[in-house]
């Protein structure tokens, strides 16, 4: 069974950040992964400058795990400081098509 938690984060970079705020979430994408706490996908709407980053928590003990995490708190404060969250999506429930 896939005990894997989807979110989704969606924000805009500040005004002259853009290029401070990829690499800070190049940083912590690749921390993330290497720790085993996600996978991340991240899309880009270049008409309106938005930003989607789709996160597949790898659990729920994963996810606290990263809600605790100093080196992810460092990453997460920096970005505070390069984008503006517009809306997260924490609790996403898959819905059965089939």
């Amino acid at each position: 069974m896939n005990n894997e938690i989807p979110a989704i984060a969606i924000f805009e970079p500040l005004p002259g950040k853009e290029e401070e705020a990829r690499e800070t979430l190049r940083a912590l994408l690749q921390l993330l992964a290497a720790k085993g706490y996600s996978r991340d996908l991240l899309f880009h709407d270049p008409v309106k400058n938005r930003y989607f980053a789709l996160r597949y928590w790898a659990s729920e003990e994963a996810r606290a795990r990263a809600h605790e995490d100093p080196e992810v708190h460092t990453f997460w404060a920096k970005l505070g400081h390069e984008i503006n969250m517009l809306e997260v999506y924490e609790s996403l429930e898959q819905v059965d098509t089939l």
